[in-house]
Parts: structure tokens; sequence; C-alpha cells
């Protein structure tokens, strides 16, 4: 049974069939999760070898009508959508950079029947291969450095971490005060060294300005308007 298979049954099961007839002449829950998963692949990105990254966060605009019949089940139906995107991401090797989060919103210019998707890679908790829902590598008994990204967290495992709003960052962070190519923290010895990467709005450490510095235990990091805290060793 394939994951959209999987999909519709859980979706049956949940409220025991009255969801799905709530669809019958409008959007169909599962063409939503069929276009989550077109996304997924039209946005894979190979960003090292054998690791490819796919977004991890969608928001589905509606029409008034629609929205307003998945009201009701918009928080069940985002966690089933979540969890169906997770497991056609397991199957096709894809990486995450947070937990996957599925939202929906209200579209005025929408007819009846017809939905856009939007997607993007926000920074968070995931496992080190990415796998959404796991325990971050730095509590699974890894040593190292980490940075804090909210209530995120990002192990810093490669000697160069590059962080930025481009679809190639390690670190891709949604955020438009943040370049496409912000910045690199390099681990250089037993230093972690952060650069700054010629982004439009600089980096600050501890409010200040640099172009290049040493990160301590606790240091902490502001790009354009994401704040992250860095972290020397193991928690």
């Amino acid at each position: 049974m394939g994951v959209l298979q999987r999909f519709e049954r859980r979706i049956e099961e949940m409220v025991n069939r009255p969801f799905a007839r709530a669809f019958k002449a409008e959007v169909q829950p599962v063409e939503i999760a069929s276009a989550l998963q077109r996304e997924c692949n039209d946005r894979a990105a190979i960003v090292a070898r054998g690791r490819t990254m796919v977004p991890n966060a969608f928001t589905v605009a509606l029409g008034p009508h629609d929205h307003e019949r998945l009201s009701t089940y918009a928080e069940a139906l985002g966690r089933e959508l979540s969890a169906m995107v997770t497991e056609h991401a397991q199957e096709q090797r894809y990486a995450f950079l947070g937990p996957v989060t599925v939202e929906f919103e209200l579209d005025d210019d929408l007819e009846t029947g017809r939905f856009r998707v939007r997607s993007a890679a926000v920074a968070g908790a995931a496992a080190a291969d990415g796998t959404p829902g796991s325990p971050p590598p730095s509590e699974a008994g890894s040593r190292g450095p980490w940075l804090d990204v909210g209530d995120a967290t990002y192990v810093l495992r490669a000697s160069v971490t590059r962080i930025g709003r481009g679809a190639d960052s390690d670190l891709r962070l949604d955020d438009p005060g943040v370049s496409r190519n912000h910045a690199e923290i390099r681990l250089q010895g037993g230093d972690v060294v952060i650069v700054d990467a010629g982004s439009t709005n600089g980096v600050l450490i501890d409010d200040e300005r640099v172009e290049r510095a040493r990160l301590t235990d606790g240091s902490r990091v502001m790009l354009g308007n994401t704040h992250l805290v860095f972290h020397a060793g193991e928690r």
C-alpha cells in the first residue's frame, strides 16, 4: 500500500468517514497530500553526497468555501498531512532541516475546489539523518557544538556550515533579513569561528557586528531577525 493510500485510510478512520464526505464536492484531502508530495519532489536539493534536502514547512491556501469547511478538521488534517510527508520523505531518502508542519490559510481569490501550496525549509530540531520527531543528536550521546534556533537545535557536524536563505544553505533560515549566503561557521581545530559571507545585514555577536569571530559557549548570534545561541559542548 502506497503513502497516499495509507493517508486516505487514516483520514477515513479518523472520524469514521464523515470527514471525507465533508469534502465530497470540494477540495479532497488526498489532492492536498499529492500536491505536498510534488512540492517535495520539485524542490528537492542535493546539498551533499547522499543528502537531499526538501522543505519541511508547508502552507495550504484555500478559498473561502473550502477554508470554512476545513476549519473544523484543520488541526487533525495538518497532523495527518505532516505524517504523510514524513513517510514520503523516508521512502525517497529525503532529509529535513526541521520538523514537518502543514498549516492552512484563507485566500479570497481562490475558487471552491482550488488550492495553492507554499513551502520553505525552516531550521528546527531534527535527527542527524533529517528525520523529524527524533531527539537531536546532542541528546542521543553525540559530543560537539550546536546552535539553538528558537526552540530547535542544529548540531554542527561539518567542517563548514553555510547559513542563509538560499536553497543550497546547510542551515536555511526563512527570514527576509537573512541573505541567501549570509554566514559560515567553521570548525578549525578546537575553535568554532563564524564568518560573514558578504551578507547585507551583517553578523552580530553579542550585539556587536563582526566580519569574523570565535564563538564561545553562550555566544548570542543575530542574523537578520533570527537569534541563535552557540553551545560549545554536550548538553
